[in-house]
C-alpha cells in the first residue's frame, strides 16, 4: 500500500467527520450566504432566513490591475493550501480564472486592495468562516455602483477577462452575435463575433469595446 496515499485517505476521513460535526452544530447552515463589497472591504456572513448577518470581516481584495470576480457565485471547494494562501482556502466559480477566499500570510494587506483578485482574510477569521460554509454556499461579490461593471465603463480589449466582459458576452448571446462559452475571456475568437456586431450597427471597426459598443448592446448605467 501506498504510505502517502493512506495518510491523505485517513486525513480525508477526519476532515469529513469534522465538518459533519459542525453541521449538526449549526442548524442553519444551508441557508447561508456571503456578501463581499469590495469598496467597503467586508464579508458578510447572512442567514437567508431572516437576512440576519451573522458575521463581518474585513478583508482584501484585488488590485485595481488584478480585481476581484464581481458577481453571484458559489463556493466549489474547501481545502487547507497553507502557505501565501493561509490555513484555509474556499473555491468560486469563476469561469475566467481561479478565485477563491482564503487566508493569508500577510496579515498587514487586511483592509487594502492588494490581492490578485482573491479575497484574503485573516487566518482566525478564515478558519472562522470555515466551519459555518459548506460547498455551494452562495457567494455575491459587489463592486461599486454599477453591478458587473463596477464603478463605471471601461474600454475592453482582445486578452481583457472579467465581470464586464462576462456581461457583454451575455447580452451578444442574447441578441444573437455570440455563440462561444460565456466565460468573461475575451479571446481570440470573440474577436470576429465584436467585428460583426460593430457592422451590423453602424458602428466604427475596430475590436474595442467602447462606450458605442455598450450603447449598441443597450447596456447603460443608471445610479
Amino acid at each position: 500500500m501506498n504510505k502517502n496515499i493512506s495518510i491523505q485517505s485517513l486525513k480525508n476521513n477526519e476532515y469529513m467527520l469534522w465538518e459533519e460535526k459542525e453541521m449538526k452544530k449549526h442548524p442553519d447552515y444551508d441557508n447561508l450566504a456571503i456578501y463581499i463589497d469590495i469598496n467597503m472591504k467586508t464579508l458578510e456572513l447572512v442567514n437567508l432566513d431572516n437576512n440576519s448577518v451573522l458575521k463581518r470581516y474585513l478583508i482584501a481584495t484585488g488590485k485595481a490591475k488584478t480585481p476581484s470576480p464581481i458577481g453571484n457565485w458559489t463556493i466549489t471547494e474547501k481545502a487547507r493550501w497553507g502557505k501565501g494562501f493561509g490555513t484555509r482556502w474556499m473555491g468560486l466559480n469563476v469561469p475566467w480564472g481561479k478565485y477563491g477566499i482564503h487566508g493569508t500570510n500577510n496579515p498587514s494587506s487586511i483592509g487594502r486592495p492588494a490581492s490578485h483578485g482573491c479575497i484574503r482574510m485573516q487566518n482566525k477569521d478564515v478558519e472562522d468562516l470555515y466551519r459555518y460554509v459548506k460547498v455551494g454556499t452562495p457567494v455575491n461579490i459587489l463592486g461599486g455602483t454599477f453591478g458587473p461593471f463596477g464603478n463605471g465603463f471601461k474600454v475592453l480589449v482582445p486578452g481583457d477577462r472579467g465581470a464586464d466582459v462576462f456581461e457583454v458576452q451575455k447580452r451578444m448571446k442574447r441578441m444573437g452575435y455570440y455563440p462561444g462559452y460565456i466565460d468573461g475571456i475575451y479571446g481570440e475568437g470573440m474577436k470576429a463575433y465584436v467585428i460583426k456586431f460593430r457592422k451590423d450597427n453602424g458602428l466604427s471597426l475596430s475590436h474595442n469595446i467602447d462606450l458605442e459598443f455598450y450603447k449598441a448592446l443597450n447596456i447603460y448605467l443608471f445610479e
